[in-house]
């Protein structure tokens, strides 16, 4: 029986199928199966398979009317209603447009064997509740259908006749079960025969199981007298173009034939509909009896069989059931165990099966001689099912397995012959695969692909007792304990990975095996290696022909934590072993009984012990000994199996070891090795021992006598790496002979053939050994004498390297049993020693020459086993900043590879002064010859010219707008502060006496406010300006003259067009925004606003002349740094205001001479260098003046809040009533020397006169004179004030062109010591190398561009303008300098220095210091002809410098 569960299934192409069972409907008393119990997401694929073509309609009578025939109300054109109930007893057929309704109590019965209602609507057919229908078909084709609750369609024991030629019906009178979608139980014993081979009905329909229409059979009888077999089941179909809602019951169950017959199997029920719903029930089950019925066939739902009383644990043979749309089949047997099978006859090919289930204690079996199972995805075995390839009795059968998946869990499959499997996907959950080869060596070999996975848990076998290849291309992994693979010779082949877990097995040949065709002939007679195990085929194809029993081939990764055994285990183009500690890869025991070296036996049966790697053992019986075995095989390449005792006889005869060679590409391949092996478990190829007591199957002894013990086997290993971790074990040792005399095996051989022994001169390590290797002989337990040990061999090492590995590994392998082998692991030579000749002899290592020794370099133990093996002896430089072979730092090759420093320093010096002259003559093409200063001093005539090139003329210069702004101007307002960020430029906000008349004091209040808002700086600018001043100070000098451009221009552009000039009176000036104008120095550093008339005010005072301004301020420019020396400046205004005193030629002289003294003052110096210029106004200046009645003294004025000052000049008239001073007549001449001694009478009072002036008209501010400098205070800023001795302003030395080329060959000195230190600090360290390069950021490679670019500008004011800031690049350059200094100081401090050697330029000795003093010396010498250079620049004219005034004036 079989429910329907509450599931909804929706299948693509708008065909959906709802198929629900209600568990309710299920009788406590009935095992029956429920679809519920399916995973429907089990099935994929394709579910759209071409509509097949509709059957054939069958022949049928005339139809019934609704009310005259069947007594109902309506027509069957319309809707036909069926209120009574109706007994026919023959075939029925309705026919119309219309539907029809069976209302709820109503029963239509035929019940007639073979009996057929036909329904043929277009509308719906309805069953209404507890309605029933009874007959031996029923067919209903209509566009819906409802069966609603409790109704019942039932065709139960009423079928007709089976189809012709069939046997469903079983003969005799054993009272078998018939036979439809699967076989009939037989309960019918036959010691003949196997279970399966005895049924009772057959099973028939399977080309039509997707659309079946067959009645059921009939169940046999246990009487001739009288049938009692059950009734076959009936047929059910529905044909539905819409819907169909099952919530009643289809019925078409086998009849049960009771104890005296058997059941009949079950009809067919087929529903074709899109869609279908419901919670009703849906049975052909076969019917119970003495031997139960077969089950039917369903499509599109389920199915279910009949019990045996007779023989409980034989059921019927499940049925079929496929579904149509997803094409999917399912064989159950709900859990009932059956000894018959359900036939799988051909499978279709067009369209495939997407999914094969066989479940539930299902017995399925494909009988056929040849047969190919394809199914387009899985092929799902589970819960006790049994797939059956072939017959037990003909195992010579081949079957094709293909498939995406084959899953099998708690299931087994069985093959009687071959099978070639061809899947995706390969899962084993507690299940079997059982291969049977039967004796037929053409077909016994199988095949078992799985491209992507295969997977063994929970104690899964794959078992063949013939010839087995498993591959694929992904994993296969037998993941735990009681998994299995085994097989007479199997194959492993082309997995990327394999994983043998704890507890699993890989083996071959079987345990126990009977000897028959199929088990492996090994080549136990042989004194020579089979070619194929040291060049195996590269195919790794299934061979019976060849010497292995269990190979692994084209593996990428081999995991081993369970088992792997064999006789002849072979890795072949193998990547990677790892054995875990719980993995084992084992031949003991598994190699010859006799052999080669077998050993002899007494006529009692006891004997010696086998021999291999070393001689058997005697054995011992009555005071006589008999030989072991004798020693053989190649101990250089051995490949060979062990032997055994000899007596094979005996029961208690023993076995030597198997082979366990090569890892890698091949087995014993001198082509290909393995790449890597791991080795935390155990390698063995133990011989047999013999067991003191040998019993027979009934426990009796045969035998307490006894041979000797096997040999050990072989271990060949092709590696290229090995590592044997402390607790890994390779063993080839003899098996114990009997306690009763027998002899003890020899051991075996063990042997590592390196692939690729690395012979540079570092030593890269092959084998990393802490195991331990047993290779001693077996112990004979008895009287009979111990076997000999084995061998323990490599591959032949190059010079320099002894023993088995190639390396020292005394004191690393912690147990080797057989101690005669400790002398194979010699002692290395010490190091410093070299030896180049063969022998292990202490003596053959000879010292190292010392001389041949780097003195930076010590010996190395390149080969770690045997010192080096020849000169030169291996070496290496104590540091990585040392390079090879004369560990010479990265400077020092470059110094070496030119011949030497001495060599190397000429070659340079030479260099830099070819270039130097190339960038000179470079210089005079590039830079006209009239921007460069003269080699010969100017003619007298032309020295006023060449001083003021500009004066020629004073009408040809001045214009006509420039005389009218001279003639307008009124006063001069000098901004205080110095124009830094700190303390920008700004106006007092009182305006000064002289523009009192000519201003509104409020607005010029808010004037001087505008003003003073524009001429701050933003917070930002100063930021960047702090910032770049502790990075490269030069950039912020930079940065700070370009603000300052930036700030003049603004106010500049306010002033001329923004004001409204609102603060002059004059409406002439304010209405053309006229009357005020801000200019500055050269250096930026000083502003001031001018104020002139508009020409309306009417005031004839206005302008005041020249005497009515004194005392006169005149400040300079500048502060005195190298950068911005202090000037003068001078321009139309103040030379026409002087004019009126002092004639303009003589004014341009003193005003060119004041500023080459005050160019020479030094900021942080100013006492000293201020005396000077005060002392030259007193020589030069005043002497010249006073004969117009003008005075100058030098004067401090404006301290700021934050201790400002500038400095400047005060003008002061000088009163003389004998003498007046006239400006008329003033010619320029030179003035006579007695009218010179006639006013420096009068300058004695002067002074005193100058400081009442400045109190009376107010000016802030103090005259400077000898006495008063000494109080002056300055500030020194305590970074800065060093630098000042070596940047500095000095007077001319002419010589330009020479100083130029002097320069040039200092900077190219100066780069070339610069990148010599940068690889000496990259010899130390990078991290030097990087302190030095970016403290200050790069500022130690700026000066060579700078210094290009200053030297190749046009203009002596701007190339002077470029020295400067190169001179600044040079001087800050020291900052790398210094920390070049510091970083060898700290290196050099901390090294001990042996082997002194001059000129060495390296870190490491005591000239460390050598390039960064020279850097420093070179650019000291730099900054001096620096200021020298920028001085014949800026002042051609020499005779300013002139300390006799006449030469002075008369120039």
């Amino acid at each position: 029986m079989a429910t329907v569960s509450s599931r909804v299934l929706h299948i693509i192409l708008n065909t959906f199928i709802l198929f629900i069972i209600n568990p309710s409907f299920i009788l406590a008393d009935n095992d029956e199966f429920s679809v519920g119990d399916f995973d429907f997401n089990l099935f994929h694929g394709d579910y759209t398979p071409p509509s097949p073509p509709p059957p054939a309609s069958p022949p049928h009578p005339p139809s019934l009317l609704c009310e005259e025939d069947l007594g109902g109300n309506g027509s069957v054109d319309t809707i036909c209603v069926l209120n009574s109930s109706l007994n026919f007893a023959e075939d029925v057929y309705i026919e119309g447009i219309g539907s029809l309704h069976i209302l709820s109590g109503v029963i239509v019965s035929c019940p007639v064997a073979g009996c057929s209602i036909l329904v043929n609507i277009s509308g719906e057919f309805v069953m209404g509740v507890n309605s029933s229908i009874v007959a031996g078909t029923l067919s209903v084709t209509a566009q819906n259908a409802s069966l609603n609750n409790g109704s019942i369609i039932n065709v139960t024991a009423f079928a007709g006749a089976p189809p012709a030629q069939t046997s469903g019906t079983p003969s005799g009178v054993q009272g078998s079960g018939g036979g439809h979608g699967g076989r009939g139980a037989s309960c019918v014993t036959d010691n003949t025969k196997l279970p399966e081979d005895v049924w009772g009905g057959d099973a028939y329909s399977w080309s039509t199981l997707d659309e079946p229409r067959s009645y059921g059979s009939k169940g046999g009888t246990t009487s001739k007298e009288e049938d009692y077999g059950g009734g076959g089941g009936g047929r059910i179909e529905f044909d539905v173009g819409g819907a169909i809602a099952v919530c009643g019951s289809l019925m078409a169950d086998g009849g049960d034939g009771g104890v005296k017959g058997g059941g009949g199997s079950a009809g067919s029920i087929y529903i074709k509909a899109p869609r279908m719903t419901g919670s009703g029930r849906i049975s052909a089950a076969g019917g119970n009896g003495f031997a139960g019925g077969g089950g039917g066939r369903v499509s599109i739902n389920v199915f279910s069989r009949g019990r045996s009383f007779g023989c409980p644990e034989n059921s019927g043979a499940a049925g079929t059931y496929y579904d149509a749309v997803p094409r999917r089949l399912i064989v159950s047997n709900h859990n009932l165990s059956t000894d018959t099978d359900t036939l799988l006859l051909e499978f279709p090919n067009q369209p495939l099966w997407t999914n094969v289930y066989v479940q539930n204690h299902a017995k399925a079996s494909v009988p056929l001689l040849w047969s190919r199972v394809q199914v387009q995805g899985q092929l799902h075995l589970s819960c006790g099912a049994v797939l059956s390839f072939g017959l037990a009795h003909y195992a010579s059968s081949e079957f094709e397995l293909m498939a995406e998946e084959l899953l099998m869990s708690d299931s087994v499959i069985k093959i009687y012959g071959a099978l070639r499997m061809s899947v995706k996907v390969h899962l084993m959950w507690n299940s079997k695969m059982l291969i049977s080869g039967g004796g037929d060596s053409l077909v016994a070999t199988s095949l078992l692909e799985a491209s992507n996975l295969v997977v063994l848990k929970e104690s899964s076998v794959i078992h063949s007792n013939a010839n087995l290849g498993v591959h694929g291309q992904g994993l296969l992994n037998l993941s735990g304990p009681g998994n299995l693979i085994e097989a007479q010779r199997l194959i492993l082949l082309l997995f990327y990975s394999i994983n043998v877990g704890p507890g699993s097995i890989l083996r071959g040949p079987l345990e126990n095996a009977s000897d028959n065709d199929m088990a492996p002939r090994l080549y136990c007679e042989r004194q020579d290696c089979p070619m194929e195990l040291l060049h195996p085929p590269e195919d790794c194809n299934v061979n019976s022909s060849l010497p292995f029993t269990l190979q692994i081939c084209r593996v990428e990764d081999i995991m081993v934590e369970g088992l792997i055994e064999g006789s002849v285990v072979h890795f072949h183009s193998v990547r990677t072993v790892v054995v875990h500690r719980s993995g084992v890869i084992s031949a003991s025991g598994l190699g010859c009984t006799g052999g080669v070296g077998r050993g002899k036996v007494f006529s009692n049966g006891l004997g010696g012990g086998g021999g291999h790697g070393g001689n058997g053992g005697d054995g011992y019986c009555d005071g006589s000994y008999i030989d072991g075995g004798v020693a053989y095989g190649d101990a250089d390449l051995p490949c060979e199996l062990g032997s055994g005792s000899g007596n094979v006889s005996l029961p208690g005869a023993t076995a030597g070891g198997g082979i366990i060679v090569g890892f890698v590409l091949v087995m014993g391949s001198l082509e290909h090795s393995l790449s890597s092996l791991y080795v935390d478990g155990s390698l063995r190829s133990d011989g047999q021992n013999f067991g003191e007591n040998i019993k027979n199957g009934d426990d009796r002894i045969v035998s307490n006598m006894g041979s000797g013990g096997g040999s050990g086997g072989t271990i060949l290993l092709f590696v290229h790496t090995l590592a044997f971790v402390n607790s890994s074990r390779i063993s080839a040792a003899g098996g114990h002979g009997s306690p009763n005399g027998g002899g003890g095996g020899g051991g075996g051989r063990v042997h590592f053939h390196w692939s690729d022994i690395p012979i540079g001169d570092e030593y890269l390590p092959i084998a990393s050994v802490e195991g331990s290797i047993y290779i001693r002989g077996g112990f004979s337990r008895g009287q009979g004498r111990s076997g000999e040990n084995g061998t323990v061999t490599g591959k032949a090492c190059p010079k320099g390297l002894y023993g088995i590995f190639c390396k020292l590994i005394a004191g690393t392998i912690h147990h080797l049993v057989s101690e005669p082998f400790a002398d194979l692991y010699i002692r290395e030579c010490p190091i410093g020693t070299f030896k180049n000749v063969t022998g292990s002899d202490e003596a053959l290592c000879y010292s190292c020459p010392s001389y041949e020794l780097p003195r930076r370099a010590t010996y190395i133990a390149v080969r770690a086993f045997c010192g080096a093996a020849g000169r030169p002896c291996p070496y290496k430089c104590i540091s990585d900043r040392y390079h090879m072979p004369h560990c010479y730092t990265t400077l020092e090759e470059l110094i070496y590879t030119f011949g030497g420093p001495w060599l190397f320093g000429l070659i340079l010096l030479g260099l830099l002064i070819l270039l130097a002259l190339v960038l000179s003559v470079a210089r005079m093409k590039y830079v006209s010859a009239d921007e460069l200063p003269a080699l010969v001093p100017p003619l007298r005539s032309s020295r006023i010219a060449n001083s003021f090139p500009f004066l020629e003329s004073l009408n040809e210069v001045l214009e006509t707008n420039r005389t009218e702004e001279s003639q307008n101007h009124v006063h001069r307002m000098y901004f205080n502060g110095p124009n830094t960020f700190s303390e920008p430029w700004h106006l007092p906000h009182f305006p000064p006496e002289q523009v009192m008349e000519i201003v509104y004091e409020d607005a010029f209040t808010k004037f001087v406010d505008e003003i003073n808002g524009l001429a701050a700086y933003q917070w930002w600018e100063g930021s960047v300006y702090s910032i770049l001043c502790i990075l490269a100070y030069p950039l912020s000098w930079s940065w700070l003259q370009q603000r300052r451009k930036k700030k003049l221009q603004r106010l500049r552009e306010f002033v001329r067009s923004e004001y409204n000039h609102a603060c002059l009176r004059s409406c002439r000036s304010r209405a053309l925004y006229e009357g005020l104008k801000v200019a500055a120095t050269s250096d930026l550093m000083l502003a001031y606003v001018d104020f002139f008339l508009g020409g309306d005010e009417k005031r004839t005072d206005l302008p005041p002349l020249l005497h009515q301004r004194f005392p006169l301020t005149l400040v300079f420019g500048g502060d005195g740094s190298y950068l911005a020396p202090f000037s003068l400046h001078n321009d139309n205004i103040l030379t026409s205001l002087m004019s009126q005193s002092v004639p303009p030629t003589i004014w341009y002289r003193l005003v060119a001479g004041l500023n080459a003294q005050l160019r020479l003052v030094c900021c942080g110096h100013l006492r000293i260098t201020l005396g000077s210029v005060v002392s030259w106004l007193e020589t030069h200046a005043n002497p010249t003046l006073c004969t117009y009645g003008v005075h100058i003294d030098l004067a401090c004025f404006q301290s700021t809040a934050c201790g400002y000052c500038q400095f400047g000049l005060l003008a002061c008239a000088i009163e003389d009533d004998s003498e007046p001073t006239s400006v008329e007549g003033v010619d320029g001449s030179l003035i006579p020397d007695h009218l010179l001694r006639s006013r420096r009478g009068n300058l004695s009072d002067h002074l005193g006169a100058s400081e009442h002036l400045l109190r009376c008209r107010k000016v802030p501010g103090v005259i400077l004179h000898a006495k008063n400098l000494q109080k002056l205070q300055e500030k020194r800023a305590a970074i800065c004030y060093p630098f000042s001795f070596i940047m500095h302003n000095t007077k001319p030395v002419g010589h330009q062109d020479l100083v130029g080329l002097v320069i040039s060959a200092l900077l190219l000195g100066d780069i070339s010591l610069v990148l010599l230190t940068l690889l000496q600090m990259y010899s130390i360290s990078l991290q030097d190398f990087l302190f030095v390069l970016l403290i200050l950021p790069l500022g130690i490679l700026f000066p060579f561009p700078s210094g290009i670019s200053a030297l190749f500008t046009h203009g002596p004011r701007r190339s002077a303008g470029l020295a400067r800031v190169y001179a600044l690049w040079n001087i800050t350059s020291l900052i790398n300098v210094v920390i070049a200094f510091v970083c060898g100081f700290f290196h050099y401090k901390s090294k001990k220095h042996v082997n002194f050697q001059t000129w060495n330029f390296n870190m490491d000795e005591s000239e460390w210091w050598m390039l960064p003093s020279g850097l420093v010396l070179c650019k000291i010498i730099q900054a001096r002809l620096i200021n020298r250079h920028v001085a014949n620049l800026e002042i051609q004219d020499h005779s300013l410098y002139s300390n006799d005034p006449n030469v002075f004036w008369e120039s």
